[in-house]
């Protein structure tokens, strides 16, 4: 078998680090680390949402919990989750929760520089602009709730207000479509890979640990941390199976589900039959026909209302331990390098929405054009390379499953011979023969790079050689089936002199790493303006004119 036989095979071992973990975990009882940083981002003054929605209805609220502080959650219940009223009663008073802390990161600015499209020249020029100094995020449970996030932005954004139209039935509140539209954003920005500004708690920990239980069982907060901190003197499994089957004596799971869904157990025995005492005592109410009849019934309806509030508490309230729980666990974790660049770009998202929506501007479309739709993807496929890159950069454990990949290696330097290009200007190309163990992928010619100061330096792959002997060409890819001396050609970073700069070539001993994959992932082609898109994809000929709201669909019923 040759080296390019083996690095391709390599590949087929990209999970053997994640299944080496699982089964670690089931062999000792508890969760195993996958990363030895944080590879996401936790504000210091988090936005937890917890929400809960009644079975028979997609998305229909229930209540929620909300709030920064986790002794002091906001508690929102929507009474008879059929009633329009209620529900954006529950709406409104969720927006002047979220809206406020949005807002509390919105007036810190700071100046930063953006590059941009001179209009008179056409060339990049650098402007001085505001950059929030902070950005929000939102914590849900699980990757349902992100689901939900995104739900509730899509249904509220284009509700009509009563200044927007008179006429409109149901009209809500002011804030309702902007919170809406928020929400709609950080929906849309959890999409971007490596992003913080929505974050699920589920997906957090089962990044940073593997369990002895497959992805799927991962996505119940419960059962996930009893893996990663079971109690003293059980094992994992053992508490993961008590947190998803174990019941009261009145049927009811001691460790609710995550949300937003219900127990049916809960539904039936519980909410049910107290959400009928609610409708009984409202209907009493409304044929009152004395104020002594009113007030005793109106103590009725508010003691049915309590009875729903403390149901609903006592399945969110667990729920919302476990995922302050979950995120002192994920700060026990250092944060990586790049996190912070990463959080960059979300403060710059975060800039853009806040100010799109002080312009004015209408909200979210229902669909995106076909240009700015290329755009999104295009967006999401640079940012996922690179945040695999910066991942296995910044954590040894992931860039040993890279190696273990044929994508990267590492080994000592046992050998540097300086060398120079031909050419009227010699420019230094030092060969650096690299001991390793690894069996990377390597092509004739192909482009290596390591981590120099931060940036990426590039060698040139020239040959195997496993006797120790240099050549000029890259003819030498014998030798054996795991490891060998392998022979780079440093290309760049040495400075312009025709010595290189101190620093930037490899000593002999030095221990070093190279990645098969790029550090900095390239912009694709720019896409056509709108003006220049083909009436095929939505562009001229004529004027489209603007999207109406959407009407109510199915998928809006709450």
């Amino acid at each position: 078998m040759d080296r390019a036989d083996a690095g391709r095979r390599g590949g087929a071992r990209v999970s053997l680090i994640a299944t080496l973990a699982r089964l670690e975990a089931v062999a000792t009882g508890r969760a195993r680390p996958t990363a030895t940083v944080r590879h996401r981002r936790l504000s210091e003054r988090p936005l937890v949402f917890v929400p809960l929605t009644t079975a028979g209805e997609a998305g229909a609220p229930l209540g929620a919990l909300v709030g920064t502080d986790r002794d002091a959650p906001h508690l929102l219940v929507v009474p008879q989750p059929r009633d329009r009223d209620l529900r954006f009663a529950f709406l409104a008073e969720l927006a002047d929760i979220v809206l406020p802390y949005i807002d509390s990161y919105a007036d810190a600015v700071e100046a930063a520089e953006r590059n941009e499209t001179d209009p008179e020249t056409g060339r990049r020029v650098k402007v001085e602009v505001e950059l929030c100094a902070d950005a929000p995020q939102l914590i849900v449970p699980s990757r349902a709730g992100v689901d939900y996030v995104r739900l509730l932005g899509r249904s509220m954004r284009f509700r009509r207000t009563v200044e927007q139209d008179p006429q409109t039935p149901y009209p809500a509140p002011p804030r309702v479509p902007l919170l809406g539209r928020w929400l709609t954003h950080f929906g849309e920005r959890s999409r971007v890979p490596g992003s913080s500004l929505l974050q699920a708690v589920t997906e957090l920990l089962g990044r940073h640990w593997a369990t002895g239980q497959s992805s799927l069982e991962d996505q119940h907060l419960g059962a996930l941390l009893a893996w990663i901190d079971p109690p003293q003197g059980e094992t994992g499994a053992q508490a993961a199976l008590r947190a998803e089957l174990a019941r009261d004596a009145d049927g009811q799971l001691l460790c609710p589900p995550a949300g937003p869904a219900t127990d049916p157990a809960f539904d039936n025995k519980l909410l049910a039959p107290a959400i009928e005492r609610y409708d009984r005592a409202r209907t009493a109410l409304a044929a009152a026909e004395d104020g002594l009849q009113a007030d005793d019934r109106l103590g009725a309806l508010t003691a049915a209302e309590r009875e729903i509030r403390a149901l609903v508490s006592s399945r969110t309230l667990p729920t919302w331990d476990a995922v302050w729980h979950g995120l002192d666990l994920l700060r026990s974790l250092p944060e990586g390098a790049h996190v912070e660049e990463r959080w960059t770009r979300d403060r710059w998202s975060f800039t853009g929405h806040r100010d799109r929506v002080v312009a004015g501007e209408p909200p979210q479309p229902r669909r995106d054009d076909a240009v700015t739709a290329a755009n999104k993807l295009a967006t999401r496929e640079r940012e996922q390379a690179r945040l695999e890159a910066q991942e296995a950069l910044d954590d040894p454990l992931v860039m040993a499953a890279r190696r273990l990949a044929g994508e990267a290696f590492a080994g000592e330097v046992v050998d540097v011979v300086m060398a120079y290009s031909e050419g009227k200007r010699p420019s230094p190309r030092p060969l650096v023969t690299v001991r390793t163990e690894d069996v990377p992928h390597l092509a004739e010619r192909a482009k290596v790079y390591r981590s120099l100061g931060g940036k990426p330096q590039a060698a040139e792959f020239v040959r195997w050689d496993d006797d120790g002997h240099h050549a000029d060409g890259p003819d030498g890819v014998g030798g054996a089936d795991r490891g060998g001396l392998l022979v780079l050609r440093i290309v760049d970073k040495m400075g312009r002199g025709k010595e290189p700069e101190a620093g930037s070539v490899p000593e002999k001993g030095d221990r070093l790493c190279f990645t098969v994959f790029e550090h900095e992932q390239r912009g694709g082609a720019k896409l056509p303006d709108p003006e220049e898109t083909p009436w095929t994809h939505g562009g001229p000929p004529g004027e489209q004119p603007p999207e109406a709201p959407d009407s109510v669909t199915q998928e809006d019923l709450l």
